[in-house]
């Protein structure tokens, strides 16, 4: 097996550039549609229709106003910087996974209007990065979880239809939730899986000390010792002399 390092969390320029990038696109969307009067709105899932399939895709790219991009906008940040250090031999599947099964899953069961926003991935890294902390009950990972929990806790609130009434929409929040769960149950992290230590891995082992190792001769050959002759114990010990007299049976 593979040997686990004390720490196997490693800091690289992707850690502040796959979120930074990932924001970063979000606003230049935002300012081209802005700045040149467009509307992208079509783009967004509509859902159970063809046509609104390829907001799958589109969707989590627009934002309806700036307050709305700016609060995904420094979730997203902050998510992605988590799950990059902490999970980055797992980060784009995550992502990648997170947005499909999010839009999906709000194409089948969303209120027929448009549906943007990237809050189904919000929803999706938070799920993820809770659940799999608890999951690897890794202290590191489990005081993440906890740090998640603390920010964002509050979001559990918006995956129910009542919100839906202000316009937000709880479907994609919930099926981003139930792929972050779903995904950190299943997606492998061996990275975190505890090493095993052998006594023979010891700098200090001496086989000759080793009760499996007495078993082989100086050649290697398996030659395990004779085992030892059975002692039978006397339990009684007396120095009078007992006498047995044998009395038959009479028969009639």
């Amino acid at each position: 097996m593979k040997k686990i390092q004390d720490n196997p969390f490693k800091f690289t320029p992707s850690v502040i550039l796959f979120p930074l990038l990932s924001v970063l696109s979000l606003w230049i969307v935002f300012w081209i549609e802005n700045h040149y009067h467009l509307d992208f709105g079509h783009y967004g899932i509509y859902p159970r229709t063809g046509f609104g399939l390829k907001g799958i895709i589109f969707s989590p790219f627009l934002h309806g106003d700036l307050e709305h991009l700016f609060n995904n906008s420094v979730a997203l940040f902050v998510l992605l910087l988590f799950l990059r250090y902490f999970y980055r031999e797992q980060s784009v599947t995550v992502v990648i996974v997170g947005i499909l099964f999010s839009g999906l899953g709000t194409w089948l069961i969303g209120r027929p209007s448009y549906h943007i926003g990237i809050s189904g991935l919000v929803y999706a890294l938070v799920s993820f990065i809770f659940f799999k902390g608890i999951f690897t009950k890794y202290f590191r990972l489990v005081a993440v979880s906890l740090t998640v929990i603390l920010l964002y806790g509050g979001m559990v609130w918006y995956m129910f239809p009542e919100v839906g009434k202000n316009n937000i929409s709880w479907e994609g929040h919930l099926f981003g939730f139930l792929t972050g769960f779903v995904l950190s149950y299943f997606l492998k992290t061996p990275q975190f899986d505890k090493a095993i230590h052998y006594d023979w891995e010891s700098p200090d082992f001496n086989p000759e000390n080793d009760p499996f190792m007495k078993n082989f001769d100086e050649n290697g050959k398996f030659a395990p010792p004779p085992k030892p002759e059975e002692v039978v114990k006397e339990y009684f010990n007396s120095s009078i002399k007992v006498i047995y007299d044998f009395i038959g049976i009479k028969k009639d």
